[in-house]
């Protein structure tokens, strides 16, 4: 066939749609899933089912890679949104531990930016790398690393099943869970991202510049997250 009978260039049109926070009707357009409500000012997604898009070898082919590459963070944002969503229905009141995990994933995605690696598997990692610390704290009164470890990989694996992750995915995000707190047990790109990126939110609590510029020295992998932390946490101090 010369034209695919699913997209066909396909037109992009505005469609209606209902405000999830208010109500309001509010308009989108097809090819958009975020949109901002003109009463409530709210941001709010519409649910995206699966295309030929998702699934076709010639997808970037049919539409043209403007609207590939705009359907495909498009994607990123929604699944960004809902692994939020679901870490702060997860801790619920719990801001410190939610506040943390967004300053994580931050720093993640810069050191996505500048050094590679897989953003389906960072993106997750970061947002839900300490789920496990709720349990163990119910659990065993702590809060302790290998108590994280322990816990953390089955939630994270529930919270990743429900939003479609494949098989292959929800292991490699959970193994980065599974040993977030024990440097050197994987040897990939994406562990270093998280442990670097954490590490980048936990400098904040160490004092003793001398101590700081030791760990930033010797404890960080990649030349982006040594960068950002001379920059966060030492030149603001001469």
């Amino acid at each position: 066939m010369n034209n695919c009978p699913g997209q066909d260039k396909r037109k992009v049109t505005p469609e209606p749609i209902i405000c999830s926070c208010c109500g309001y009707e509010a308009e989108i357009f097809s090819d958009e899933i975020k949109a901002s409500c003109p009463k409530c000012r709210q941001v709010f997604y519409r649910e995206v089912l699966p295309t030929c898009v998702d699934w076709c070898a010639s997808a970037k082919e049919c539409i043209g890679e403007p609207a590939y590459s705009k359907h495909l963070i498009n994607k990123s944002l929604l699944l960004k949104d809902k692994l939020l969503f679901e870490l702060n229905a997860y801790f619920g009141s719990d801001i410190k531990r939610i506040n943390h995990a967004k300053k994580v994933l931050d720093y993640a995605e810069e050191i996505l930016r500048q050094e590679g690696g897989n953003w389906q598997i960072v993106v997750p990692a970061a947002i839900l790398h300490d789920v496990g610390i709720k349990i163990a704290e119910q659990k065993y009164g702590s809060n302790s690393g290998h108590l994280q470890e322990k816990e953390g990989p089955e939630i994270a694996k529930k919270i990743l099943l429900k939003l479609g992750f494949k098989k292959e995915e929800i292991e490699k995000i959970c193994q980065i869970i599974r040993y977030h707190h024990s440097p050197g047990k994987i040897n990939s790109l994406d562990f270093q991202v998280i442990l670097d990126a954490d590490g980048l939110v936990n400098l904040a609590e160490i004092k003793p510049r001398e101590e700081k510029e030791k760990i930033i020295n010797h404890a960080f992998a990649t030349k982006t997250a040594k960068e950002i932390a001379q920059k966060v946490y030492l030149s603001k101090e001469e």
